[in-house]
């Protein structure tokens, strides 16, 4: 289907005529010059005068042409296309990543190597991100204080890189897990019910913060938003001394009660990662959430076709210029043989 972005331009369309017909034309003064011989020029030109005969109406079709042309361009025709179905958004997923002084633990084996709680985590949930097609994904990021790396957006690739961008000690060394779900529960209450999702992310206790946990997570319960819980940090860490090696556990101030509590209380669940792969296979589980049902959006492809009707009017215009070359060279001619005839006549 045809449209214009903008019709009401074609409005304009008699503006040339209303100029031509109202406005008052313009006086010039010009110097007279008396030429005794003038009979005997025309009578002498009254054969090249046929040369190059004038055609107002012909011309005023042309201009028309252009002008309309030009018109039409300016309103921005475009092809309208078919309903085309997009598919349905998932879930609002927001995503609660621990940044305080503790995630820089070094425990968790990567690629033979142990490396610290927060890379890991990159790593894995960057690869997670980007299996969530469809879902709207946002970053909250908490220590002492919380706040909101990537707000609600489709746009996984931003996502990841924010996140890959993420050091530890942004937000502060202590971890204030009632603030981060606060935010979330601000931030998901204007979205539909049946997709408000927070995933929270933590290696350590509530130690900071305005807002109690437990509270925030009846407010959230309250809004209908389903918290997951995710505990991470290995159980055993070998540590080598002067006096020998000995196991420590880099995890004992993590209060999975809690996690447990809140996401009970939610209606979600609480997961355990002591290592990589049960991290991966955590997401894994969380990324078989089904996507929630919401109102099917038609989109209709639209093309613009603003360039024909401007190139219409270039070539009308190139036209008309040559057009009036073509009629300038009879003139020419005959004023050039002027001098000529005016000699003979003098004799």
């Amino acid at each position: 289907m045809l449209s214009l972005d903008w019709p009401w331009i074609l409005l304009l369309a008699p503006l040339p005529w209303l100029v031509y017909r109202f406005a008052r034309p313009a006086r010039r003064q010009q110097a007279a010059l008396q030429v005794p011989f003038f009979e005997q020029l025309r009578r002498r030109d009254g054969a090249t005068a046929t040369t190059a005969p004038r055609r107002p109406r012909a011309r005023l079709l042309l201009l028309s042409l252009i002008w309309l042309a030009l018109l039409l361009a300016a309103a921005r025709p475009q092809w309208v296309g078919a309903p085309l179905p997009v598919a349905p958004s998932g879930r609002d997923l927001l995503l609660a990543v621990d940044i305080s002084g503790s995630m820089g633990t070094e425990d968790m084996p990567l690629e033979g190597e142990l490396r610290d709680r927060l890379t890991v985590v990159k790593q894995v949930l960057g690869q997670f991100v980007e299996r969530r097609q469809g879902d709207r994904l946002g970053l909250i990021l908490f220590g002492t204080r919380a706040y909101m790396q990537v707000p609600l957006t489709f746009d996984s690739r931003t996502f990841v890189q924010l996140l890959d961008e993420t050091q530890i000690g942004f937000a502060g060394e202590k971890t204030a897990i009632g603030d981060a779900i606060g935010m979330a529960v601000k931030k998901l209450t204007d979205r539909p019910q049946q997709s408000r999702v927070l995933i929270l992310l933590t290696d350590g206790a509530n130690t900071a913060g305005q807002v109690p946990p437990l509270e925030a997570a009846q407010v959230a319960a309250k809004e209908g938003i389903r918290i997951h819980t995710l505990g991470i940090g290995a159980d055993e860490l070998l540590v080598r001394s002067f006096f020998g090696t000995r196991r420590v556990n880099p995890s004992a101030d993590l209060d999975e009660k809690l996690l447990t509590q809140l996401a009970e209380t939610t209606g979600g669940r609480y997961f355990r990662a002591r290592d990589p792969e049960q991290l991966a296979a955590i997401y894994a589980e969380l990324d078989q959430l089904e996507p929630s049902p919401q109102e099917q959006q038609l989109v209709r492809p639209q093309q613009a076709l603003f360039h024909w009707p401007l190139g219409l009017a270039l070539g009308l215009s190139l036209l008309w210029g040559l057009i009036r070359v073509l009629q300038q060279r009879p003139l020419a001619a005959a004023r050039q043989a002027t001098p000529a005839g005016m000699g003979e006549a003098s004799r």
